[in-house]
């Protein structure tokens, strides 16, 4: 912006030496409240697919493809709109960090194969058990950003498992 300031006062200068991509970079870097803006409108745009989804179960025969398709678009809104916070390079890095990684392959992995299960497969079960596996996916990602909440909840879990076996 302030490149094209320059230009516009009549001050453009040869003395610059950012290069092309720094140039797109803080072209394209968004101020925190724009940055929170962004996160609320996708996270709530991600929340209301996944609620409207849900409503749309109750209809008889498109029911479930409806499920499946907003509940899936929601969880991407959902994901897509902590990359506002972050930015995306640093959001997708951490996504890849090895804490994270194996739950982020099987989180995407998920999303996809709910969509190939519901549209080219169009096996309905199949893609009902992608969408539980995208949720537990999904929690276990989530969780993933709170410190030692994934031990919490395994030893919850372990400690449920050792009490129904007596």
């Amino acid at each position: 912006m302030d490149k094209l300031r320059a230009f516009v006062n009549g001050r453009e200068g040869n003395n610059d030496n950012r290069n092309i991509l720094q140039a797109a970079n803080e072209a394209s870097t968004l101020g925190w409240g724009t940055r929170v803006k962004g996160f609320i409108v996708c996270f709530a745009i991600g929340v209301g697919c996944s609620i409207l989804g849900v409503c749309c179960l109750f209809i008889p025969k498109i029911g479930l493809i409806l499920f499946i398709v907003f509940y899936t678009f929601g969880n991407i809104c959902s994901l897509a709109s902590t990359m506002f916070l972050m930015g995306p390079v640093k959001q997708l890095k951490r996504m890849c960090d090895k804490t994270r990684a194996f739950a982020t392959v099987v989180m995407i992995t998920c999303l996809v194969l709910t969509l190939c299960a519901v549209f080219w497969w169009k096996i309905f079960a199949l893609s009902l058990l992608f969408v539980i596996l995208q949720v537990i996916a999904f929690a276990w990602y989530g969780l993933s950003y709170i410190p030692f909440a994934r031990d919490a909840v395994l030893k919850f879990f372990s400690m449920l498992c050792t009490m129904c076996m007596k």
